[in-house]
């Protein structure tokens, strides 16, 4: 059987001022992916019939209209997956004990203040080590899914961050090895290093595409638009799991109060209604490809059995 997941990260508006170094956002700017996408996304779910797997922050869900919101997400039958308590850029760079508490803490937040169970795991920015995967493994985490073996993006992540230090501004947003190119683009039990397969941790990495192994993710497929997007989904069919990863921002635009972020990334020039149509159609090409969507925490489930 051939599956597909749609994985979103709830990454507030806060984490994309800190990427950039441009300090605090406007007030009423901070909380738009709990406030205005999640109910997009549902939206977005509902059309393409298909459901979410949300990676929370766990910080986020001290306010209770975001509590309720992602309960009210989960009861509907979406995954919510643990995306670490403070969405530290540098949590590979914290040591153990501290990396422990950014896990564990961050499910705890969810499982209280959701009454959902979080199985799934993904690192801030991607970024993770052998260390991180011998935490989660130590907490009982069933599935990774961090791993971003995407040349395209690591080089455009380093020109990134390198231009901005150029401008006098730091983000917060860190480098990973370039040996995470080595890692396999199919889900892999990890090994040790973590690129290479072992008997370890169930690992989901984010998806490229075959051959040239473009980012599949909502950036590269909101920018594309509908038609290109479509292109983008054709060259993952003949994948056994297609994961096509989003963040809140990919249904949010500069009109809901995010003209700061304008000049700085592109994808929120791009109308949130065009956007939500390139997800649509690359999600209808998969669908007509006969993947059958499930959460992530299915999809582990299943490769599971067969790893």
């Amino acid at each position: 059987m051939r599956l597909a997941s749609v994985s979103v990260d709830l990454d507030e508006i806060p984490n994309y001022f800190e990427i950039h170094g441009l300090g605090e956002p406007p007030e009423g700017a901070r909380t738009k992916v709990y406030d205005v996408a999640l109910d997009r996304l549902e939206g977005l779910a509902s059309a393409a019939r298909l459901p979410l797997t949300l990676f929370a922050i766990g910080q986020d869900l001290g306010r209770d209209a975001a509590a309720a919101g992602l309960r009210e997400a989960g009861d509907a039958g979406h995954e919510i997956a643990n995306h670490s308590l403070d969405h530290r850029y540098d949590l590979v760079r914290l040591g153990r004990e501290e990396i422990r508490r950014q896990v564990a803490e961050g499910a705890r937040v969810i499982r209280e203040r959701t009454g959902h169970d979080p199985v799934g795991f993904r690192a801030p920015g991607y970024t993770i080590t052998d260390e991180v995967f011998s935490v989660l493994e130590e907490e009982g985490v069933r599935y990774d899914a961090s791993v971003f073996p995407c040349p395209a993006y690591w080089a455009a992540k380093t020109a990134a961050i390198a231009g901005i230090a150029m401008r006098g501004r730091r983000s917060r947003s860190i480098v990973d090895t370039p040996n995470v190119l080595r890692a396999p683009t199919r889900p892999y039990r990890i090994g040790r290093p973590y690129w290479r397969r072992g008997d370890g941790l169930l690992e989901i990495p984010v998806q490229v595409t075959r051959g040239p192994r473009l980012p599949f993710i909502g950036t590269s497929v909101t920018l594309a638009g509908p038609e290109r997007a479509r292109l983008l989904a054709r060259m993952c069919v003949g994948e056994p799991l297609v994961n096509l990863e989003l963040h809140g921002i990919d249904v949010l635009d500069a009109d809901d109060g995010l003209d700061a972020l304008r000049p700085h990334q592109p994808d929120v020039r791009v109308p949130h209604g065009r956007k939500i149509d390139a997800v649509l159609s690359a999600c209808d090409v998969l669908r007509s490809a006969g993947y059958t969507f499930v959460t992530m925490r299915e999809a582990a489930a299943t490769l599971a059995e067969g790893a």
